[in-house]
C-alpha cells in the first residue's frame, strides 16, 4: 500500500516542481512547472505562457521520466486526428446548411419585395384608373353643364327675337 502511494505522491511532487526542460532542436523552457502529462507529451506554465511540448521533441531521460510510449502515443494522435477531421467535416456541414438558409432567408426576402412592389403597382394603377373614371365624370359633368349653358342660351336667344 506505501510503494503505489509513493509512486503517486513522486509523480504528483514532479509534475508540481518547476523544471527546466530542453526540446531536441534546443528550445529552453526555463523554470516550467508541468500542469498536465497526456499521452502523447506535457503541458507546462512558464513565466511567457503555456506550452504543449510533445514526447517526440523531448530527449529520452524526459520521455521516460513521464513514462512515454511512442505506440501509445501514435495511437493516441492518430484517434486526436480522426476526432479534429470529424469535428472540421461537422463544421462544414453545418457552415453549408448556414449559408443555404440565409440564401434562402434572402430570396424570402427578395420575394416578400417583388410581392410588396406589385401590389403598390396594383393599387396605383387602381388609384390611376379611379382618378380617370373622376376626370371622365367630371369632363361628362362639364360637357352636359356646357350643353345646358348652350341650350339656355339658344332658349333666350329665340325668346329675344
Amino acid at each position: 500500500m506505501k510503494i503505489p502511494f509513493m509512486i503517486l505522491l513522486l509523480v504528483f511532487a514532479s509534475v508540481a516542481m518547476a523544471d527546466d526542460f530542453k526540446t531536441i532542436d534546443g528550445k529552453d523552457y526555463k523554470e516550467a512547472t508541468v500542469t498536465r502529462v497526456e499521452i502523447d507529451g506535457i503541458t507546462v506554465k512558464t513565466k511567457s505562457g503555456i506550452s504543449k511540448l510533445y514526447f517526440a521533441e523531448l530527449p529520452k531521460e524526459v520521455q521516460q521520466r513521464f513514462h512515454y510510449d511512442p505506440q501509445t502515443a501514435t495511437a493516441y494522435s492518430v484517434q486526436q486526428a480522426a476526432q479534429y477531421e470529424a469535428y472540421q467535416k461537422h463544421q462544414e456541414e453545418v457552415r453549408q446548411r448556414q449559408e443555404a438558409a440565409d440564401a434562402q432567408k434572402r430570396a424570402n426576402v427578395t420575394n416578400q419585395q417583388a410581392a410588396n412592389a406589385r401590389a403598390q403597382v396594383e393599387q396605383d394603377n387602381a388609384a390611376v384608373k379611379e382618378a380617370a373614371r373622376h376626370q371622365e365624370a367630371a369632363m361628362k359633368e362639364a360637357d352636359l353643364h356646357q350643353e345646358a349653358l348652350e341650350r339656355a342660351s339658344r332658349y333666350r336667344y329665340r325668346r329675344h327675337r
